[in-house]
């Protein structure tokens, strides 16, 4: 396979021990870190501070949509850090009006909101809600199990993960959470104090499992019934990972009935910057002005900064047609892991998800993996990590692909083979 990334410049002095050293004695230890310090990147791989190289199938958990270093994006910021970067909301700028009209574009008629991150997004869903239902006091938002909305006291009150709210009880009320792809169990949990549905078009955190076209529908239709809000976590299942801008688009393409469908509101972040701290939520037509002025703010959001760089990645994504991209190398890849999963079941049991949004989920009880505590997904990603390639887990069974929307043939190639050289080495 011809090496088109060039060599990383010669490590004089190894940092590893260093850097490591200064995280031990600064930085909260909230995070569980996989045992490598990177340095620096390109395109789709990573360097670490010994000079070692890594395909990067994770991506900064479906944050780098066009890779590492873009010149893009170098230039964006470059651009616009020369004229402005930060006025507060308290003005109008060109750059956020432009970049909510093309989201608003991509999705529906409907404004913008813009805040820093998903969880910030995922907020400003609440509200909405908690908005929308306060007349008739109605507050309560249904969401699913095995969901993932965030790590603010909200975030993970909405969360349908109980390992996520340990030690920060009691809970931030008004959430019930129900079994996922369940219509039945969605319309059973409504209840007078219900204003809201919310899901994830695919849950990520949860195990990479895509929403069935018919829960989709069916859920738009209770919501109509029982005048309630659909609200939609597209965090990290949009911005073209699934090979459309929003993953309802392609879970419901040519489904009959899913050309008209639209959630009430959608909140996104993770690859809409492309690695810089942008999160935003669209809210549809009927309901885009709920939240008037002094009902929500952020200081950082939508700074001509991050609005600049966002446009110049859809300006990208447009230009090198990558949502066909995502869709195409998906679609061979999550073929490629449906190969290993019927020659090797006693290794891995499972392939799903939609363009670059995979997971691979492992059987149970692997030998090989039997005399460690660590989890099976944290033991194949460690062994990964020794063949040069970076990708996430999902839990304690799943390994996640969320691969740079401009990944390459060969890289995606170079990506299965080595997943399939452990697969072989494990069974």
């Amino acid at each position: 396979m011809k090496d088109i990334v060039p060599a990383p410049p010669a490590i004089v002095h190894n940092d590893y021990a260093s850097i490591r050293e200064l995280f031990a004695k600064n930085v909260v230890p909230s995070y569980g870190r996989f045992e490598i310090v990177l340095s620096h990147g390109v395109g789709s791989y990573l360097f670490d501070v010994g000079g070692k190289r890594y395909l990067d199938l994770g991506s900064g958990i479906a944050v780098c949509s066009l890779g590492h270093a873009h010149p893009a994006i170098t230039e964006a910021l470059t651009e616009q850090s020369k004229r402005l970067i930060h006025v507060s909301n308290l003005y109008f700028t060109e750059p956020q009006g432009r970049l909510a009209g093309e989201i608003a574009r991509r999705i529906g008629p409907g404004k913008v909101f813009f805040s820093n991150s998903g969880a910030e997004a995922n907020e400003g869903l609440y509200k909405l809600a908690r908005k929308f239902g306060h007349d008739e006091g109605r507050y309560e938002i249904i969401t699913a199990t095995n969901s993932f909305h965030g790590r603010t006291l909200a975030g993970i009150a909405a969360t349908g993960q109980d390992k996520v709210k340990k030690g920060f009880e009691p809970a931030v009320p008004g959430f019930r959470h129900i079994p996922y792809n369940d219509l039945a169990a969605a319309r059973a949990a409504i209840s007078p104090a219900t204003v809201a549905i919310l899901i994830e078009g695919v849950q990520g955190e949860g195990g990479v499992t895509p929403a069935t076209p018919e829960y989709l529908l069916g859920l738009r239709a209770l919501c109509d019934e029982k005048k309630l809000l659909l609200l939609m976590d597209g965090v990290q299942c949009g911005h073209y990972r699934t090979g459309k801008f929003q993953s309802f688009q392609r879970i419901l393409e040519g489904v009959p009935g899913g050309e008209t469908f639209l959630p009430d509101a959608l909140s996104m972040a993770k690859s809409l910057g492309g690695g810089f701290p942008i999160g935003a939520f669209w809210v549809r037509e009927p309901y885009q002005d709920l939240l008037g002025p002094g009902t929500h703010a952020t200081t950082f959001g939508g700074t001509p900064l991050a609005c600049a760089v966002a446009l110049k990645i859809l300006e990208v994504i447009d230009k090198e047609k990558l949502a066909d991209q995502a869709r195409k190398l998906g679609d061979w890849m999550k073929h490629e892991l449906e190969r290993l999963v019927n020659t090797y079941p006693g290794v891995v049991k499972n392939a799903r998800g939609l363009g670059f949004m995979l997971g691979l989920e492992l059987a149970e009880n692997i030998p090989a993996f039997s005399g460690s505590d660590k989890s099976a997904a944290i033991q194949f990603v460690n062994r990964l990590h020794t063949a040069g390639v970076l990708t996430i887990p999902a839990g304690t069974q799943v390994i996640r692909l969320l691969p740079a929307l401009n990944l390459k043939a060969h890289e995606a190639a170079e990506g299965i083979h080595k997943i399939e050289a452990l697969v072989k080495s494990l069974a």
